[in-house]
């Protein structure tokens, strides 16, 4: 089969759509013949490699897919051949303490399809059974293959780490990217008054027609200050990151005394200098979040399908190209998420 695989470290450049064998699924795994797959920082992240580590053959790469369910191991009874679905990309072992009680993502081994695990930027991928969920029907492949990582992400970040309600307002940096974009929909599915940042006025643009109520181009605004006067002075209940080093600071200044501060990426960088006598002065939380849990997946899914949400594709690539498709990420010129057609 096709797919898209790394045999050494390096980037983009390293990238390779190559003959590989094809998977065949163990007793409680499912083989999917993947329709679209899309893409996330993470997939660069994995080309560059950690310190220390090497490869040992072809590694597929991807961790989102859509598409037909083609085979099922011997254990596996609910999942039928022939289905629509779409994958939870989080691998956890299942019987540690936190997957015990359904905090899959809090798994000491927790791992993610395409990083420890052959990836979906592939003409076939095997997952366990217990990833595997069906496709929305309101959604064609190339959106439901858009949802996985950035839409559950976004949800536990949300509701589950940051307890989000209706009336509420939030700060999201950085929109244009999927997590951001996922959280500017599901906020406004929950009823709370969004503000988004953007350098970029055509994005800000775009996040007004989904719903964003306030924009602030950081470029010629101060965020803290346009923040202070959009709330008259209060402050946001949820300051949404995904930067990092960069925004942190600006999250102390943005929220309001007891409000919280919810991170899960670090795209400008990891470290950072803080304030602690603002953090305790002011009782604010800092919660980081990764990915989401079994349920987090399930609920989300519910909820957009209930809403009929669909998930903003900027554009759809052949997996031939899918360079080309990473290199357009790296830029962050696009707004949404870029798909890999990939059968």
């Amino acid at each position: 089969m096709k797919a898209a695989v790394i045999t050494e470290y390096g980037g983009i450049d390293k990238v390779n759509v190559a003959e590989v064998d094809k998977p065949k699924p163990g007793v409680r795994e499912v083989l999917i013949q993947v329709k679209s797959a899309s893409l996330n920082h993470l997939d660069i992240w994995v080309t560059k490699g950690r310190p220390g580590a090497k490869k040992n053959g072809p590694h597929i790469i991807g961790s989102d897919a859509s598409g037909i369910v083609t085979e099922v191991g011997a254990d596996v009874k609910s999942i039928s051949t022939g289905g629509e679905v779409i994958i939870n990309p989080g691998l956890s072992c299942g019987i540690c303490e936190h997957c015990r009680r359904g905090e899959q993502s809090e798994c000491a081994s927790f791992d993610i399809v395409g990083l420890g695990h052959q990836g979906s930027f592939a003409e076939y991928v095997v997952v366990p059974a217990a990833n595997v969920f069906p496709k929305p029907k309101h959604l064609d492949f190339n959106e439901a293959a858009a949802l996985p990582l950035s839409y559950v992400t976004a949800w536990r970040m949300l509701m589950t780490r940051a307890g989000l309600q209706a009336g509420q307002t939030v700060l999201i940096h950085g929109i244009g990217g999927g997590v951001a974009l996922a959280a500017l929909q599901l906020a406004k599915m929950a009823g709370v008054v969004v503000i988004v940042t953007s350098s970029s006025d055509d994005k800000l643009k775009k996040a007004k027609i989904l719903g964003a109520d306030y924009v602030i181009n950081y470029k010629n605004k101060n965020i803290p200050a346009a923040v202070r006067d959009i709330t008259i002075d209060r402050g946001v209940d949820i300051a949404f990151d995904t930067a990092g080093a960069a925004t942190m600071p600006i999250n102390f200044d943005a929220v309001k005394r007891g409000g919280k501060i919810v991170i899960c990426g670090v795209t400008s960088g990891p470290k950072v200098e803080l304030n602690l006598q603002a953090l305790y002065w002011n009782q604010l939380s800092i919660i980081g979040s990764t990915m989401g849990s079994n349920d987090d997946f399930f609920r989300m899914l519910k909820a957009i399908d209930a809403a009929k949400l669909k998930p903003v594709v900027d554009s759809v690539f052949p997996v031939v190209k899918v360079r080309d498709a990473m290199t357009k990420m790296e830029t962050g010129a696009q707004f949404g998420k870029i798909v890999l057609k990939i059968s």
